[in-house]
């Protein structure tokens, strides 16, 4: 009698398992995205994967190797940094962008200097041969080494890497691709799954290092189970600013670097440029000053990054006034607004309050509390900050203003961009002075009211 096969519930969405089929995921809040899943797969496909059988060795912690890992470089230094100082070998890192972003253009950039040092593949599942061809063309890439194949199939894929013997290879894209093991269609949950599991597996016994091109869904999240992020050993994303010239490539994981790494990006006719001053990129700002402008000092993975913050204070029309923050914590605005109101005696409860970070950047850290309560306050007033003025530092609820980290950093950076003052916290006042820089260390939010009213 066969034996019956089983199966699981799975929301296409975010990947949740359920013992039976539901209307709405309690995970992600979807409706009518979970489907039924048959598990199990081929056992001939299973055992003809060339790892059934092999068993793994037991190590000691204590006599593990900790040479340091062997990195290629993509030949674009800010790809290189949002990696963590390029490619590990047996490394798979999985690349996701809304349509149009550049995701692929950046890879054949980054594979077309790679070919000139490293046998590679890239592996075409959407795309012709040919269009890729035209676009290596438009770009002016050096095309030659660089090793194309279109197939699907990841055991196909992998038996054509064991007689190519590449060392980068580029998957575009994991969601088209299948394998044997499941019998859902391409671009199921299961599918995408599988395939990144035995491509990793693949990764790391043969030292071959990967990139896997991923979709996003429209609220802008990679596409495909959680467990995708989980498998990878870096995940990183490439957006557009509001400004669609440039990209921002983020590092969300990376088991090799630092999470949080920013790489920029302008698109240009020949693909994407390096942008090797950052903050000049947000600094474009208008030839006539005004109230609600001001700049700060964030800090980006290993660098520090000038950005310009602005706030507009108006009188409400309706009864509930409105606050709106955009690239910044909407909560946390709400908090410095109480603040603000409670020690520095400034009552906005009958204003609407917009604030935005130009550039289209999204600020996560608290450094910026100063520079937003300032901006606040030079709106409502309706007095200019100066120029050449940068604020930074962490509110307290009790009024005062806490130290951030790299705080020495910041000033240097500010003063090479040409600032003249810094209103800073009192603990990160640097022993030594700065050239060209004269700093306000100031330890509360009435001390930082008395020297904005000075300026």
């Amino acid at each position: 009698m066969a034996k019956k096969q089983k199966s699981a519930f799975v929301c296409t969405e975010c990947g949740a398992d359920y013992p039976g089929w539901s209307g709405q995921c309690n995970q992600c809040g979807a409706w009518n995205t979970i489907k039924e899943m048959k598990l199990g797969g081929n056992k001939a496909s299973r055992e003809n994967t060339g790892y059934a059988g092999i068993r793994s060795e037991v190590h000691l912690l204590s006599e593990v190797d900790l040479a340091e890992a062997e990195r290629i470089s993509t030949g674009l230094a800010e790809f290189d940094r949002v990696l963590g100082g390029g490619i590990v070998k047996g490394s798979v890192v999985l690349i996701g962008g809304a349509p149009g972003a550049g995701k692929s253009t950046i890879l054949l950039q980054a594979i077309a200097h790679i070919a000139g040092l490293l046998p590679v593949l890239y592996v075409s599942g959407e795309e012709s041969l040919q269009q890729i061809a035209e676009r290596a063309q438009r770009l002016g890439v050096k095309t030659a080494g660089i090793k194309m194949l279109a197939e699907t199939s990841v055991q196909q894929i992998c038996e054509v890497l064991e007689d190519e013997r590449p060392q980068v290879v580029i998957i575009d894209s994991i969601q088209v691709m299948y394998t044997a093991d499941s019998d859902s269609a391409p671009g199921s949950v299961s599918q995408v799954r599988e395939s990144a599991s035995y491509l990793t597996q693949y990764a790391k016994r043969s030292g071959v290092s990967f990139f896997l091109v991923g979709h996003v869904t429209k609220d802008q999240s990679l596409a495909g189970p959680m467990t995708l992020s989980h498998i990878v050993d870096a995940q990183v994303v490439l957006s557009s600013t509001d400004d669609s010239r440039f990209r921002v490539l983020r590092a969300d994981k990376n088991r090799f670097g630092s999470v949080g790494e920013l790489g920029f990006f302008a698109m240009e006719s020949t693909g994407l440029k390096e942008v090797k001053n950052p903050s000049a990129m947000f600094l474009s700002r208008a030839e006539k000053p005004s109230p609600g402008s001001v700049v700060t000092v964030l800090w980006e993975g290993t660098r520090p990054l000038l950005v310009e913050i602005q706030a507009l204070v108006t009188e409400s029309q309706y009864g509930n006034p409105r606050r709106l923050a955009v690239g910044l914590d909407q909560n946390r605005l709400a908090m410095l607004l109480a603040v603000l109101s409670r020690h520095g005696g400034i009552f906005t409860g009958n204003d609407e309050i917009y604030t935005n970070v130009v550039g289209g950047i999204k600020v996560s850290e608290t450094s910026t509390d100063l520079a937003i309560m300032v901006g606040v306050v030079s709106s409502l007033k309706d007095r200019i900050i100066p120029y050449d003025t940068v604020f930074f530092g962490e509110v307290g609820l009790n009024g005062e203003i806490r130290p951030v980290a790299n705080g020495h950093a910041r000033l240097n950076e500010a003063a090479k961009h040409g600032f003249k003052r810094a209103i800073i916290p009192k603990a990160n006042k640097p022993k030594d002075a700065i050239k060209n820089l004269q700093i306000h260390a100031v330890s509360n939010i009435q001390e930082a009211l008395g020297v904005l009213a000075e300026l």
